[in-house]
This record gives structure tokens, C-alpha cells and sequence, in this order.
């Protein structure tokens, strides 16, 4: 066992406490990794709150990028020195979701309790999201780890894990979108940024970002939105549905919100479908009217990280950022260290940032 810094979760909604753990090596196709930057996503929050309850005390944190430190006997094609991003996707590749092309909800069961981590005295300390990054290290299963070009910034890098394989992922791989379609994005968020220029990239013909501030909705059109609607208009989906002509092809809802889920399907054309990325909290419900949708042949679906397979779809991410195609560096709108993730946290939570992000400086 070795001794890193970590930021725990003793209680819910408490902040969280800087503080040495242990951290075993790697085993069997487990890898460790030395990380260089972590960025904060409103699903650590939403865990640290105690939204879906969970194990406690945890590490949080699954947003991440760095190096390969240590690899376990059965790894193949990664070593020491290799700069990778670090998802939460932790696929067993032989279940039936894995064998179809579904990893994302791979349906082997981990146990966090269980994981590389321990607490100082050794005790039980939950490796949430089966990443635990919100510390110096990480051992995690092989299936979880993706090699990239050390060209790419590690802040940059980190981004991908998360925010933006599951915002570009939900209008490339859940919506299956095609050139020329159109598509509302609720929410211009970090992950609705990602929605919308996965849009942008798709070739989508109009891009309609809803939101509550008029400041986001300006950002939004930078990263693509051809169109802005403020969500407290009386009936945004009827503005919505003048810049686009018609209902959208693929309305894409990307926060955590009842009122958004609820007037998603009005945003919608015939045959259209309503993509549910962002996650409320245990017991919320939503209510629509299903006749319409039947008649009108509409359809729900919910993405999980984009559907995406990792090791096929970050490459192809990581090369269009170094194309200058893909916007990552304009996603980062703060720096800040492991000793200042409270405040990083408080600042997330304000609703004015696009991502937060920890370095580590080894």
C-alpha cells in the first residue's frame, strides 16, 4: 500500500476533507495512474449530496486524465509513462450489454467498498464511481483507461472522460444524428456545450439551445447553437420551433431538472426523439402525455456517457481537438488545486461555470 492525498466525503452534503489514504497497487489488468488534472462534473456533486445515496466515507471524482505509474500482470498495450484518459466506464466485455456493442451499462456488478482504496488506519473508504480520482492516484480496471497523444493538454484530456463523450456522444450515438437534421439542446451547461457542438460536428442544420440565462445562451452560439431560447419564456418551444421551422429531430435534455424533462417532448417533430442525459435525483418523477407521442410515433431514450465505447470514440474526439475542431480548452473556466476543491465545488454549484478543474502538480 501507498499513501496519497485524497479529498473524502465523511458526510453527506459536508465538504469534503483533504486527508492521506492508502492506494494498493495494481493487480491482474488493473492499471495505476499518476493523475495531472480531474474536473469536477454536477454528478460528483449530486454523490457528495447524498442524491443517490451510496457508501460513505468515499472518494469521489471521475473526470480525469494523466500517467500510466503502474500496470497489473495482465495488462496488454499500456505502460509506464503512457498518457491516457480516465473514465468511469468499467466494462467486463463479456456480459450480454458488453457484447453487444454496450459497455456503458456493462452488467457485472463492482463493489466500491472493495476497491484499492483504504483509509489511513486502513479501514473501509468507497471508491466512488469505480474511479476515486479526486486524488494524486487512481488504480482502476483496464477497461476504463483509453491511451491518447501526449499532445494533448492533460486539463484538455480530462475533459473527454466525462462532459464531453457523454454531451457529443448523446447526439452522435444515442440521437444518431444525420447531416442536415435538427436538434434542441436543454441546458448550456458543460455537458450541453459538448450536445451542441456534437451537433455542430454531426452537420446538423439548426442547433437550439435553451437555457434560464441569456449569458449562456451567448456562449452556446459560440460552441455552435445556430439559435437561442430562453427556457422562462411562456412557451419556448414555440420559439424554438420558429427558428427551426418545425418540431426538432432530436431534443436533447441535459440537465437534472422535472420542468425540463416535462416540456421536452413539445419540442419534437414527428418520429423525433427526446435524449435523456441529464440525471435528477432518486424519486423525481416527470409526467407526458403518451397518446401524442404514440400517435406521432415520438420516442424517449436515455443515454448513459454517450453510449459510448471508449476506446473507439475518444480517439477520434481527441483528434478533432487537435484539428481545432473540437472545442476543449473554452470549456475550462477555472484552475485550481486539490487543497482548493471546496471552493471549486462552490463555484460549480453557482451555475456560471462551464467546468472546474484540479491539477495536480507532481
Amino acid at each position: 500500500m501507498q499513501k496519497i492525498k485524497a479529498a473524502v466525503a465523511h458526510a453527506f452534503g459536508e465538504p469534503l476533507v483533504i486527508e492521506d489514504v492508502q492506494l494498493r497497487a495494481p493487480e491482474g489488468s488493473e492499471v495505476e495512474v499518476t493523475l495531472d488534472a480531474v474536473a469536477i462534473c454536477h454528478s460528483d456533486i449530486s454523490f457528495a449530496e447524498g442524491a443517490w445515496g451510496g457508501s460513505l466515507p468515499a472518494v469521489y471524482g471521475h473526470e480525469a486524465a494523466g500517467r500510466v505509474s503502474a500496470v497489473g500482470s495482465n495488462v496488454r498495450g499500456l505502460e509506464p509513462g503512457d498518457s491516457v484518459v480516465v473514465t468511469l466506464i468499467r466494462a467486463c466485455g463479456s456480459c450480454p450489454s458488453c457484447s453487444s456493442g454496450k459497455p456503458t451499462v456493462c452488467e457485472t456488478p463492482y463493489d466500491g467498498d472493495k476497491g484499492p482504496l483504504k483509509t489511513a488506519d486502513g479501514g473501509m473508504l468507497h471508491q466512488a464511481m469505480a474511479s476515486g480520482a479526486f486524488a494524486e492516484k487512481v488504480v482502476v480496471e483496464q477497461s476504463q483507461v483509453v491511451k491518447i497523444s501526449d499532445d494533448i493538454p492533460k486539463e484538455a484530456a480530462a475533459l473527454i472522460a466525462c462532459g464531453v463523450i457523454t454531451g457529443v456522444g448523446a447526439v452522435v450515438n444515442a440521437a444518431g444524428l444525420r447531416a442536415g437534421q435538427d436538434v434542441v439542446v436543454i441546458g448550456a451547461g458543460g455537458v450541453g456545450l459538448n450536445a451542441i457542438q456534437g451537433a455542430r460536428i454531426a452537420g446538423a442544420r439548426r442547433i437550439v439551445a435553451v437555457d434560464m440565462s441569456e449569458d449562456k445562451l451567448a456562449v452556446a452560439k459560440e460552441f455552435g447553437a445556430t439559435d437561442g431560447v430562453l427556457a422562462s419564456e411562456a412557451k419556448p418551444w414555440r420559439a424554438a420551433q420558429k427558428a427551426m421551422g418545425r418540431g426538432a429531430d432530436a431534443v436533447i435534455v441535459t440537465v437534472g431538472a422535472i420542468p425540463a424533462y416535462d416540456a421536452a417532448p413539445r419540442y419534437l417533430a414527428g418520429a423525433g426523439k427526446v435524449i435523456m442525459v441529464g440525471m435528477p435525483h432518486s424519486g423525481a418523477m416527470s409526467s407526458y402525455e403518451p397518446v401524442t407521442m404514440a400517435f406521432m410515433g415520438q420516442g424517449m431514450v436515455g443515454s448513459k456517457m454517450g453510449d459510448v465505447v471508449i476506446q473507439r470514440d475518444i480517439p477520434w474526439m481527441v483528434d478533432l481537438y487537435l484539428q481545432g475542431r473540437l472545442k476543449l480548452d473554452e470549456l475550462i473556466s477555472g484552475r485550481w488545486t486539490l487543497d482548493q476543491i471546496n471552493e471549486a465545488i462552490a463555484d460549480t454549484k453557482t451555475g456560471a461555470a462551464r467546468r472546474n478543474v484540479i491539477l495536480f502538480d507532481h
